[in-house]
């Protein structure tokens, strides 16, 4: 990596503003050791034919750019504005919103609401288990807005009962900070915070026999088969030494503040991709602005999300029978 990489977002503005510097950038993150067919992946590769910077493939006689294969696959959006998105967004502690973004690049809010959730597609982590000789943290929490702030007919359309009705349940698994490494989360959008699906989830994300701290919800009795099942029991106190769930609990204050400063609605059916991004801030918040840019940029490769499939209008696949009456 070039010495003057930026450091800083001001830094990242400039660097970012020359359109060949951004192609010659992803060129050499995409393809360190040499260009290849975004399509079939052969080295016999023609020249860059300028203006439009492609190639073409002299194996499987496509043309192909540097976004072929990635998130920027189809948008008419140059790198220049694509790159400081990516910096503002995995580096904005409480994140930015779609209007702030769209300010910010010059271009329509509904194109800075497509190109945060594509980010959002590639700053996704995947799973990885927990509890490695470090106690896991497991707890749960619901998203959504508050009764009193809705207007009395949104209220009645979505408030059939009290407390948690109509929010979204969230669940979240923390493995703390050791000498080696910092604390971690998982999160994912769960259905119920019945028994079956909230043990279901540690037993996926927690290796057996790991320590695990709850609260006193009965959905967690019968981990104790499996696992050194620790109970803090909130009516009593939130801490009995060790036994606590007051991380997993720092990190819910923080994503409630991101979500309800920032984006303030989000529909339950994106609400993942939100998670997915707060997770990632929160899990390489250890590295420097420019490593956390850095790192997503790393995982843009093989992920395409179509403004079509991100609203649930993606066209019918052909040769389908839906347009046959039934």
């Amino acid at each position: 990596m070039e010495t003057d990489f930026p450091k800083t977002a001001l830094e990242a503005i400039r660097y970012f503003a020359d359109p060949q510097r951004c192609h010659d950038f992803l060129v050499s993150m995409r393809w360190p050791d040499g260009v290849k067919c975004a399509h079939c992946g052969s080295e016999k590769i023609g020249k860059l034919v300028m203006p439009r910077r492609l190639w073409n493939c002299k194996n499987c006689k496509k043309q192909f750019t540097v976004k072929i294969g990635t998130i920027f696959e189809d948008s008419p959006l140059g790198l220049d504005k694509w790159l400081p998105a990516f910096w503002f967004i995995v580096n904005a502690k409480n994140g930015i919103s779609s209007c702030e973004l769209a300010r910010s690049l010059g271009i329509t809010q509904k194109s800075a609401w497509h190109m945060g959730h594509r980010i959002r597609l590639a700053v996704q982590q995947g799973s990885f288990m927990m509890g490695d000789g470090v106690a896991v943290e497991v707890d749960e929490t619901f998203i959504g807005g508050k009764a009193r702030n809705m207007h009395a007919a949104k209220r009645r359309e979505k408030i059939k009962g009290t407390g948690v009705a109509g929010k979204t349940a969230v669940m979240g698994l923390l493995e703390r900070t050791t000498s080696e490494k910092p604390s971690k989360v998982i999160l994912k959008v769960i259905q119920t915070t019945r028994k079956g699906e909230l043990q279901g989830n540690v037993r996926q994300y927690v290796l057996k026999g790991a320590q695990v701290n709850t609260d006193a919800l009965p959905s967690y009795k019968g981990l104790a088969d499996e696992f050194t099942h620790n109970v803090i029991d909130h009516a009593e106190c939130y801490a009995k030494g060790h036994v606590h769930t007051n991380g997993m609990e720092n990190f819910w204050s923080l994503l409630k503040r991101t979500v309800k400063g920032t984006y303030v609605s989000v529909e339950p059916f994106h609400l993942f991709r939100y998670l997915d991004e707060q997770a990632y801030r929160f899990n390489e918040r250890k590295d420097d602005d420019s490593g956390r840019f850095l790192g997503a940029i790393r995982s843009i490769d093989g992920k395409h999300l179509s403004y079509q499939k991100l609203t649930g209008k993606e066209p019918k696949k052909k040769g389908s029978d839906d347009s046959i009456a039934s």
